[in-house]
C-alpha cells in the first residue's frame, strides 16, 4: 500500500512547512512538495486546521503488567498512547511483578505484552542491589538501558542503590556502552510527611534532595565515563550544574514531565492527592525556570512518567499525601498539556516535536542507529529504521494534530485503566485527530481492532 499524506503544515527538519509525505508500506519513501504528483493507492489530505507530526516517543511509562495489571496494562496503556499521539513507548522495569531485573523477568514481561499492544513497545532493565552480574545478560537481551533509584522506589521489590553500588553499576554500564537512567533524590534529605497539607508534602522532598543527588551522579559519571540520564527533573536549581557538566563533556542528558511544566504548587488544593508525584510539583517560579531550561537545551526531553495506580491507592477519601501513591497518569494527555503551555510561551510545534519525539528517540537509540524488534509473535520482523521524525527511510509513524482545537478533559473518557487525573476539567489546546503506526491508522477506539504494535529490542552495537 502506497499512501500520500498532503499537509499545508508538517513538522519536517525542525520546522513547519507544506509537504507531501509518500509512504510505501511501513516506511516513508519521500518527503516532497505539498502538491507533488505521485503514484499512490490512497491520499490522506489534512484539513486546513491540521498539522502532520511524527509519532511521539515516550521513554518513561509505567505499564505495570504483569503483577499489577489492575493499575495499568499493555492493552489499556497503548490505546491511551495512540489516542495521545504516542506511537512508541518504553516501559519501566518496576511496579510489575516480577520487576525487570534479569533476563528471565524480561521474558515474562514480553510474554505478557505480546499481541496486546496498539503501539510499539520497548523495555528498560533495572539496576538494583545484588543484580550487577545480571546486567550483561539483560543488555544482551535487548533492553534499552537500565534504571535505578537512589532512594526507596515505593515498591519493596525494587530497592535503591547505595553510592558504592551506583558507582559499580555505572562502571558496568560504561563497559557495556549502555545508558543508566536515574531517579535522583538524596534519601538523607527526604523526610516523611503525612496529612492533607500540600505544603508539608512539598517541604518533605525539597529541591536540595534532587540537587545533591544529581551532583553526586554527575561526579560518578565523570569518573566512570558512563552515559547517564536524569529522570523527571523537577528542581530548576539543578540546571546550572547539568549545563556545566554537559559543557565539560560528561555524558549527561535530562528530562522533565508535563506536570512539572503545567502545574504549580500554589494551585494544588490541600487533600487533592491526584497531584501527588515524586519528586513533587513545585512553585510557579520553578516551573518557569524549567521552561527556560528547555529553551536553552539543558533539558533534552519531555516524557509522561505515566505512573498510574488504582483509585483507592490515591487515597482520595482521606486526602493524605503521605499515604497516597505518588504518580500522575498522563500518557494520553502529554501532547496537549505541553502544547497548551508551550504556545503561551512562544514555542512552536517544532519545539514540542523535538522534545517529545526527536530527542526521546535519540535517547533510546530509536532514531535509526539502534532499533530492532523482538522475535516471536506480533514482534516478529524488521522494524523500519528511525523514529521521531518525518524523513525518507524512517518509520511511517505519523500523527494528525489540530493545534487550535480545544477540549475539556473528562477523566472517564480517557483510555487509562483508572480515571484519576489532576487535569480533569481543564481546557487544553490540541486534539489528536488520528495516529498512524507504520503506515496504517491505529484504531484505538475499536475494541475489535487487532493490535499492531511490535515489541522492540535494542540492536547490538
Amino acid at each position: 500500500m502506497r499512501t500520500v499524506f498532503r499537509a499545508d503544515r508538517a513538522v519536517v527538519d525542525g520546522r513547519e512547512r507544506p509537504a507531501a509525505v509518500l509512504v510505501d508500506g511501513e516506511r516513508i519513501e519521500a518527503v516532497l512538495p505539498r502538491d507533488a504528483r505521485v503514484i499512490a493507492d490512497r491520499a490522506i489530505v489534512l484539513a486546513a486546521d491540521e498539522v502532520l507530526l511524527p509519532g511521539l516517543v515516550d521513554t518513561h511509562v509505567h505499564v505495570n503488567e504483569p503483577g499489577r495489571t489492575e493499575w495499568e496494562g499493555f492493552a489499556s496503556a497503548t490505546r491511551a498512547a495512540a489516542a495521545g499521539g504516542v506511537t512508541t513507548l518504553i516501559d519501566m522495569p518496576l511496579n510489575s511483578l516480577p520487576p525487570t531485573t534479569d533476563a528471565e523477568a524480561l521474558a515474562v514481561k514480553r510474554k505478557a505484552a505480546d499481541r496486546q499492544c496498539s503501539v510499539d513497545v520497548g523495555f528498560w532493565g533495572g539496576a538494583v542491589p545484588g543484580n550487577l552480574a545480571e546486567l550483561p545478560a539483560l543488555h544482551g537481551a535487548g533492553v534499552f538501558g537500565f534504571k535505578c533509584f537512589l532512594l526507596p522506589s515505593g515498591v519493596d521489590e525494587f530497592p535503591p542503590l547505595s553510592r558504592p553500588e551506583l558507582a559499580a553499576a555505572l562502571a558496568q554500564t560504561a563497559a557495556l556502552r549502555a545508558l543508566m537512567i536515574v531517579h535522583a533524590e538524596d534519601p538523607g534529605l527526604v523526610t516523611d510527611a503525612h496529612g492533607r497539607r500540600y505544603t508539608d508534602f512539598l517541604a518533605s522532598r525539597p529541591r536540595a534532595a534532587e540537587d545533591t543527588a544529581i551532583a553526586g551522579l554527575l561526579a560518578l559519571a565523570d569518573q566512570t565515563g558512563a552515559r547517564v540520564h536524569v529522570l523527571h527533573l523537577s528542581s530548576a536549581d539543578a540546571l546550572p550544574m547539568i549545563a556545566e557538566a554537559k559543557a565539560a563533556g560528561v555524558h549527561i542528558t535530562a528530562e522533565t514531565c508535563p506536570h512539572y511544566l503545567a502545574l504549580t504548587a500554589e494551585e494544588v488544593p490541600d487533600g487533592d492527592t491526584r497531584f501527588k508525584c515524586c519528586p513533587p510539583v513545585r512553585e510557579q517560579g520553578n516551573r518557569d525556570a524549567l521552561w527556560d531550561g528547555l529553551a536553552d537545551g539543558v533539558i533534552d526531553c519531555v516524557v509522561s512518567d505515566h505512573s498510574p495506580s488504582t483509585t483507592d491507592l490515591k487515597r482520595l477519601d482521606s486526602g493524605d499525601f503521605g499515604e497516597a501513591w505518588g504518580g500522575i497518569a498522563s500518557l494520553q494527555l502529554g501532547l496537549p498539556v505541553v502544547w497548551t503551555q508551550a504556545r503561551e510561551r512562544g514555542h512552536g510545534l517544532a519545539d514540542v516535536v523535538r522534545w517529545m519525539a526527536g530527542n526521546t528517540a535519540a535517547l533510546a537509540g530509536l532514531d535509526g542507529t539502534g532499533v530492532g524488534t523482538a522475535s516471536g509473535g506480533a514482534g516478529a520482523g524488521t522494524a523500519p529504521g528511525g523514529k521521531g521524525r518525518i524523513a525518507a527511510g524512517t518509520a511511517a509513524d505519523l500523527v494528525v494534530f489540530a493545534p487550535d482545537a480545544e477540549f475539556t478533559v473528562d477523566a472517564g473518557r480517557l483510555h487509562h485503566r483508572n480515571p484519576v487525573t489532576p487535569y480533569a476539567g481543564r481546557t487544553l489546546s490540541g486534539v489528536v485527530r488520528s495516529t498512524w503506526l507504520r503506515g496504517e491508522p491505529v484504531r484505538h477506539d475499536d475494541p475489535d481492532a487487532e493490535p499492531r504494535g511490535r515489541l522492540l529490542t535494542r540492536r547490538a552495537h
